[in-house]
């Protein structure tokens, strides 16, 4: 009769030990937690957000047949101030095409000494300012499908820096980043760049993203620790509160597993009739049960943009690191076949049949025009609704024939470099579209949460405890 009894008093042991990480964790976080989870609620709709903010870039009425997408370039030319690289069509009838364009390098370096913005990304293809120098450090590790195909998309977070990235080179690659002309598509009237006009929601939201990031330590000029950069500061700050927070949520799920089965009943429900002091612990303890998966993968992404060690930890159990100073394997450029009977280039109709024969699929299609007469054309495809995966599939095509000389299809890649290429879908929650997006958004609101109801908690046992003392 004594071993469970002594079975007991280890589980108990354990459970305390657990309760106490879970505290202490919590109550050293708490407040950069806080910090980090609120602007995370917001900067989950960044891009729907930014678009409210400047619609006559992103949405046109649906009034009769669009233009033919040939057409509507040779009419729009004339307005860009720019070479002109690419062109992106959206699916959606009430939808902007966006002519992708490079500028010239001196309006370039204007631009980039008078803007001090920071730019975004997700599946925002329509944000725009210049590429910043902080998303360029977080993508690294990430190379990841959506990227090419959003284009200009994540133009707001970080200063910005003189070089633009951006969509993919001619074979494939990523070349500078491309702007992105909006154009109607039924009346063929140019509307502009969104990146020129600077407005108080993309101030606020990259202020948020600041905020997020690095608790807004890159504002502030002189270094605060010697010899660290205080971005880098801030990101060490934020990244060391998520891994206390990925460490309570772990414990705390196994804190809230009942010791008995009929127990479940009460975890799994608020009483809003008990007394404050109860629904507040139920507020904490149900609520975190339900949002615990979304939690942990938000958690357990945060810390890549942090630490190095952390993102070449996770790459080497995924079988998909590369180290840095590893020699670059040199692949012959992709080419296309010049025609002996003197065909020409594919136009941009044909091209997009060509692309829907291949991947058979409502989605956006974004088109990177060849660099000369062998270059190839870089395609990326995007599924749309309401479950549409962010990551989308990539081809290269001959620019004469239209076949596809290399494919990238996501869903045909193995599992561990699906994981490795979505890790910031992951975390900012577009990785099946707006339906994860607003499962993170509820969640990001619960972990806001979390930090006030666990503090309540610990406070109401401390007046208990020198009440029991006396």
């Amino acid at each position: 009769m004594s071993k469970p009894k002594q079975q007991k008093t280890n589980w108990m042991k354990v459970r305390k030990f657990l309760n106490d990480i879970h505290l202490w964790g919590g109550l050293i976080s708490g407040i950069v937690v806080l910090i980090v989870c609120l602007t995370g609620t917001i900067y989950v709709y960044n891009t729907e957000i930014r678009t409210l903010a400047q619609p006559k870039y992103f949405k046109v009425k649906a009034d009769g047949e669009k233009l033919n997408p040939d057409e509507l370039l040779a009419k729009v030319k004339p307005e860009i101030k720019g070479k002109i690289v690419g062109i992106k069509i959206p699916f959606a009838d009430n939808a902007t095409t966006s002519v992708l364009f490079t500028k010239k390098e001196k309006e370039e370096g204007k631009e980039s000494k008078g803007n001090k913005g920071e730019p975004s990304k997700e599946k925002e293809g329509n944000n725009a300012t210049a590429s910043p120098k902080a998303e360029k450090e977080a993508n690294k590790s990430e190379k990841s499908n959506e990227e090419v195909a959003k284009g200009n998309e994540v133009k707001s977070e970080g200063k910005p820096s003189k070089e633009k990235k951006a969509p993919a080179g001619p074979a494939g690659g990523r070349g500078p980043r491309a702007n992105q002309f909006a154009v109607n598509p039924y009346t063929g009237e140019a509307i502009g760049d969104p990146s020129d006009e600077k407005t108080k929601t993309a101030e606020f939201m990259q202020k948020m993203f600041g905020l997020h990031r690095w608790l807004l330590l890159n504002e502030i000029e002189e270094p605060i620790i010697d010899g660290v950069e205080n971005r880098k500061l801030g990101s060490w700050i934020t990244g060391t509160a998520t891994l206390l927070f990925l460490l309570g949520v772990i414990t705390g799920m196994v804190i809230w597993f009942p010791n008995k089965i009929r127990s479940w009943k009460n975890g799994l429900k608020i009483r809003w009739t008990a007394n404050w002091k109860r629904v507040n612990h139920d507020l904490h303890n149900t609520l975190g049960f339900y949002s615990c998966i979304i939690l942990f993968l938000m958690a357990v992404t945060g810390p890549f943009w942090s630490f190095d060690w952390y993102r070449a930890g996770w790459q080497k159990t995924w079988g998909t690191y590369k180290s840095p100073d590893a020699p670059k394997e040199e692949k012959k450029p992709l080419q296309s076949v010049l025609p002996l009977d003197g065909k020409q280039p594919l136009s941009i109709e044909e091209t997009i049949l060509a692309v829907n024969k291949i991947l058979p699929y409502d989605g956006d299609i974004s088109i990177n025009f060849p660099k000369d007469s062998l270059g190839t054309l870089s395609i990326s495809k995007n599924r749309v609704g309401f479950f549409a995966p962010s990551a989308g599939d990539k081809l290269t095509l001959d620019q004469y024939t239209g076949e596809a000389i290399e494919k990238d299809i996501f869903r045909e890649k193995p599992f561990n470099e699906r994981a490795s290429a979505s890790i910031k879908a992951l975390h900012i929650g577009d990785i099946y579209g707006p339906f994860s997006k607003l499962l993170y958004f509820i969640s990001c609101l619960i972990a806001t949460s979390l930090p006030v109801t666990g503090v309540m908690i610990w406070l109401n046992k401390m007046k208990k405890k020198p009440k029991a003392a006396k």
